[in-house]
């Protein structure tokens, strides 16, 4: 998969981080606040898109952004949980 044109953006009011191909959201992880920590509840990749990897990018740019932040995660939503087992390397952002 190519990924130039993908970004992945926190839109805060909404709860979600979205992710964008040259501007078009074509997928989104939905999150709430718990006690400092972010709980990701839902994730979805647009259905013609499904299967190539984006659902990936998106959850590890979210990640990425929490470690930066210095949040850290709990993954309510099966594939994050499932994302992380594959990535140990952002285990340490599991809430305990």
């Amino acid at each position: 998969m190519d990924e130039s044109g993908l970004e992945v953006v926190e839109n805060e009011p909404a709860r979600r981080y979205e992710l964008r191909r040259d501007g078009e959201t074509i997928g989104l992880i939905d999150f709430h606040e718990r006690g400092g920590m972010r709980a990701f509840v839902h994730t979805e990749v647009r259905r013609d898109l499904e299967g190539r990897g984006y659902g990936a990018v998106l959850v590890g740019r979210a990640l990425d952004d929490l470690r930066a932040k210095g949040i850290k995660v709990v993954p309510s939503c099966p594939f994050v949980g499932a994302h992380i087992r594959r990535h140990p390397e952002y285990s340490d952002l599991l809430a305990d």
